[in-house]
């Protein structure tokens, strides 16, 4: 039984550290052995948990999606859907820095993983953005408002195209003022609440 939870908790510790290093360097320039360094583990020891370089990929993909239903479930806990929305973009903008840096962990990576020849990932990468997508649609449904999958479409998107704006150009503030935009059109749309 302990040995059954060490390795799940370094199989854990290679998860978040493919999904941070991934972010920071890309697909492309981050080695095996660079997701080894951050997770504290001897590089001949992930090929135990991960036979491939894609197969981290993978992983750092399931962290993202693991981190947002995370987010989403602590988003739940506020009572009112409007609230939630807010809260979300509340977070965006507190993560201008990491934004002005690497972009979105999701976004980028799914453009990245969508130029490789190989295949496949970049639809991982796509249900990733769609669970934020159907969680935001469900806010919108529940507040009353019209068009909910648009407006979901319309905020995800507003979201993606910060981040890359902000990432671009190495401006933080893109974020704050577009996430500021953002909340202002949140308090304008019809709804129940």
């Amino acid at each position: 039984m302990a040995d059954s939870k060490k390795s799940a908790g370094k199989r854990r510790q290679l998860m978040v550290a493919a999904a941070q290093v991934l972010h920071r360097q890309g697909v492309e320039r981050t080695t095996i052995a660079d997701i080894a360094n951050a997770a504290d583990v001897p590089v001949g020891n992930v090929y135990y948990y991960f036979k491939t370089k894609d197969a981290l990929v993978q992983a750092a993909l399931a962290e993202h999606a693991g981190h947002l239903a995370g987010l989403t479930d602590e988003l739940d806990r506020l009572p009112d859907p409007r609230e939630r929305l807010k809260a979300l973009v509340g977070g965006w903008i507190g993560q201008r820095d990491v934004a002005a840096r690497y972009g979105c962990p999701t976004g980028t990576l799914a453009v990245e993983l969508d130029k490789r020849e190989d295949g496949g990932m970049d639809v991982e990468a796509g249900r990733v953005i769609r669970l934020l997508l159907d969680w935001a649609e469900r806010q919108f449904r529940e507040l009353g408002a019209p068009d909910p999958d648009g407006l979901a479409l319309t905020l995800v998107g507003a979201y993606q195209g910060m981040s890359l704006l902000t990432n671009a150009l190495r401006d933080p503030e893109i974020m704050v003022r577009e996430g500021n935009r953002l909340l202002d059109w949140l308090d304008s749309l019809p709804g129940d609440s």
